[in-house]
């Protein structure tokens, strides 16, 4: 089954040469191209949602990862959201599904890989966000990862960003005392203490971040949910507890190359007893069912606040990819597609 107006070509967003250090809109390009006609077990998507993350950065160099590099000349890929305009497959359409071919207006997907999901339990853009991979990795890593339990103290990095401003209010759900972000900039700051319920928050561009931690926490951390590396994370071991736990998520001091921050002191980690532990979102997935029918609820009690920062056009998306890096972002960062 087909929509009335099928589209011939498809605009993409490519990667146009590897960046050296920070990227710049040069290493994009914006071009056009044939949509393919659909195979069976195939369908067409219009995208109307576009995901923009940190961990595409790493993407862009050529070197072995858990996820392979883009190719010069080819397009990005992420999560976007959009609506079924063509079908070849059992999803009909008119649905709307989430899948992993974005950075493109219009997507040919194997439906096999596209997951339909319900917009009368939220709007489309935060099975981007608070209902898509970003919410499910502050969960697990709360949960699963680093594990919370009542009366921790709970030290949050990137904490006004999409995944950081979720996982504060997850671990007071799960019965932390006290929670502490750090973010950049006394508007994000406030945001963190006025709007996401941390109990203090530090302004990293203030500097002394240790100082800062200590005088927020001065019992010390048990756990560590860490999005940037570097500084932080040194940081973060030094006021673990006996015993703590770190959450491994991203290392964003570090994507565009050596920082010069002082890494952690891994002597300190094993005097102290501390684990340290790495994860992907993507072995956390059998977990989605289970989480999105309880973030769906706390969206729509309005107990889960979250904030985004948008872009519109898929033209913008190299903008609002370099403003991820720097921090622009409040929330989640997305491109809105018309």
């Amino acid at each position: 089954m087909t929509d009335a107006t099928i589209p011939s070509t498809a605009r993409e967003i490519h990667l146009a040469a590897r960046p050296t250090g920070v990227p710049t809109v040069a290493n994009f390009a914006l071009v056009e191209r044939p949509l393919p006609a659909l195979a069976d077990g195939q369908i067409l998507v219009r995208n109307t949602w576009m995901s923009v993350d940190p961990y595409m950065r790493g993407r862009m160099d050529d070197r072995p990862s858990y996820i392979a590099p883009f190719q010069v000349g080819e397009a990005l890929e992420g999560s976007a959201v959009g609506a079924v305009i063509a079908s070849a497959s059992s999803i009909p359409v008119g649905a709307t599904v989430t899948h992993f071919a974005g950075w493109r207006d219009y997507s040919v997907v194997d439906a096999d890989t596209a997951t339909p999901v319900d917009t009368s339990l939220a709007a489309p853009q935060h099975y981007l966000g608070a209902l898509g991979t970003t919410g499910l990795t502050a969960y697990a890593a709360l949960v699963d990862v680093a594990r919370v339990e009542p009366g921790d103290t709970v030290f949050i990095s990137a904490a006004a960003g999409a995944v950081g401003s979720v996982a504060g209010q997850i671990a007071k759900r799960l019965g932390a005392a006290r929670v502490v972000g750090s973010a950049g900039g006394a508007v994000k700051t406030a945001l963190l203490l006025d709007e996401f319920g941390f109990d203090a928050a530090l302004d990293y561009r203030e500097g002394d971040l240790a100082g800062q931690l200590a005088a927020a926490a001065p019992g010390g951390i048990d756990v560590y949910l860490d999005s940037v590396g570097g500084e932080h994370l040194r940081v973060a071991v030094e006021a673990m507890r006996p015993a703590g736990r770190i959450a491994l998520v991203g290392a964003i001091s570090g994507y565009n190359g050596p920082t010069g921050e002082p890494g952690p002191d891994l002597y300190l980690a094993a005097v102290k007893e501390l684990s340290l532990r790495g994860m992907l979102v993507t072995s956390y997935l059998p977990r989605f069912g289970e989480y999105i029918a309880k973030a769906a609820g706390w969206l729509a009690d309005g107990t889960l606040r979250t904030r985004q920062t948008v872009y519109d056009g898929l033209d913008q998306a190299p903008t609002a990819f370099l403003g991820v890096l720097s921090g622009a972002n409040t929330g989640k960062m997305l491109v809105r597609l018309p």
